[in-house]
C-alpha cells in the first residue's frame, strides 16, 4: 500500500518514466495506492490549470482512495507540523500515510525522511 504525494501525480500526469515504470509495476503487483484530500486540492489549486488538465486529474483520482481530512488525521498532522516543523500540507500527507500504514512515495524525500514514523520512497 502507498500514499503517493502530489508531486507523483504531476509527474504521472507529464508521463515521467520513472514514475511510469513504478506505477505499473505496483498496479500489477495489486498494490492500493492512497491520496489525502489535501493533494486534491493541491492539484485542482494550480493557477494555470487547463481542462484538459483537469480531465486527466479527474481520471487519475478515479482510480485512487482519496482520505478525507478528519479529527484524527487533523491532530496527528498538527503533531508531526510541530515536532518536524515541516508545512501543514506536508503534515497532513504525512499523518494519512501513518494512519493508512502505508509507504509514502514522493520526489520531496528531504521533508519527508526525517518524521521517523513513517515509511517513505523516493522515485
Amino acid at each position: 500500500m502507498f500514499t503517493l504525494d502530489t508531486n507523483i501525480i504531476i509527474y504521472y500526469l507529464k508521463d515521467e518514466s520513472k514514475v511510469l515504470k513504478f506505477l505499473r509495476e505496483e498496479i500489477l503487483a495489486g498494490s492500493r495506492f492512497f491520496i489525502s484530500t489535501i493533494t486534491e486540492a493541491e492539484l485542482f489549486g494550480y493557477p494555470q490549470i487547463t481542462s484538459e488538465e483537469a480531465i486527466r486529474i479527474n481520471e487519475v483520482l478515479a482510480t485512487l482512495s482519496i482520505i478525507p481530512i478528519d479529527s484524527q488525521i487533523a491532530r496527528l498532522a498538527g503533531l508531526f507540523k510541530r515536532k518536524y516543523q515541516i508545512s501543514l500540507p506536508d503534515a497532513i500527507i504525512a499523518a494519512t500515510t501513518y494512519l493508512t500504514n502505508s509507504t509514502l512515495v514522493t520526489r520531496n524525500i528531504r521533508d519527508f525522511q526525517k518524521i521517523k514514523e513513517i515509511k517513505v520512497k523516493s522515485i
